[in-house]
């Protein structure tokens, strides 16, 4: 159970940090209104960062469904525990994102477009075409975890044990924040760069149930693809890795 609950506030803190940046540049009277893309990617990256620091050493700190999901199909992590990943990171990311309209509650009312306060939670594609917005967030999320299966394997072939292992506690967790803050600045324009079912559906929900005034809808006929994109291209992500050899 303890892993669980780490998955969930890991992916809590996320969701909090994420959400809440892309809250301070986008809501109108916020100090950080209009601090632009490279300040949203910054603080998506050290969310992830923040997140890996706190509960890394609990449940491995996946706090991502499409990581679960690419490393399980892999073989490194068993599927029996897939499940409950999952749901705790779903549950996780909600509450950050209720978390994150809490701390802006004073400036949905003062912000009129209603794309902006949907953009608060989730992802949402600059040019609206299916199959192109689904490849960039398979192509996306498929980088994403074969930099993240790298990065800990690389981590894993220190000769000296103990660097490897302050290499693993106290840096690995930075890189991969900077990981994810290549790909949003990279990778990250044509649709918002979920890269995360979790960190996308669980905002969108929280969208839907919250009480923002004027909000207009949560954009479900497009919801799908921040969740199926990350999921396939995960799973590309780990395969390929592996069929690399670098894994071995």
């Amino acid at each position: 159970m303890e892993v669980y609950l780490a998955e969930f506030v890991g992916t809590l803190i996320l969701c909090l940090l994420g959400n809440g940046v892309v809250a301070a540049v986008l809501l109108r009277k916020s100090k950080a209104e209009n601090s632009g893309w490279i300040v949203i990617t910054f603080g998506w990256g050290m969310a992830v960062a923040v997140a890996v620091y706190a509960v890394g050493a609990i449940s491995g700190a996946h706090i991502n469904p499409a990581v679960t999901v690419g490393l399980a199909s892999i073989g490194v992590f068993p599927w029996a525990q897939v499940p409950g990943y999952i749901i705790a990171q779903l549950l996780g990311a909600f509450c950050g994102a209720v978390l994150a309209y809490v701390v802006y509650l004073d400036h949905w009312k003062e912000t009129d477009d209603p794309t902006l306060k949907l953009g608060v939670f989730s992802t949402i594609p600059e040019i609206r075409n299916t199959v192109s917005n689904f490849v960039t967030e398979v192509i996306a999320t498929a980088m994403l975890v074969f930099g993240v299966v790298a990065i800990v394997a690389n981590a894993n072939n220190f000769a000296d044990a103990d660097l490897g292992a302050i290499f693993s506690v106290g840096v690995v967790p930075l890189i991969i924040g900077f990981l994810v803050l290549s790909i949003g600045l990279s990778l990250g324009g044509p649709t918002g760069y979920a890269i995360n079912p979790a960190r996308d559906l669980g905002p969108r929900i929280a969208h839907a149930v919250l009480p923002i005034p004027g909000k207009g809808g949560s954009d479900w006929s497009y919801s799908w693809i921040p969740v199926v994109g990350p999921l396939v291209g995960g799973v590309i992500g780990a395969f390929l890795y592996q069929l690399l050899g670098f894994g071995s």
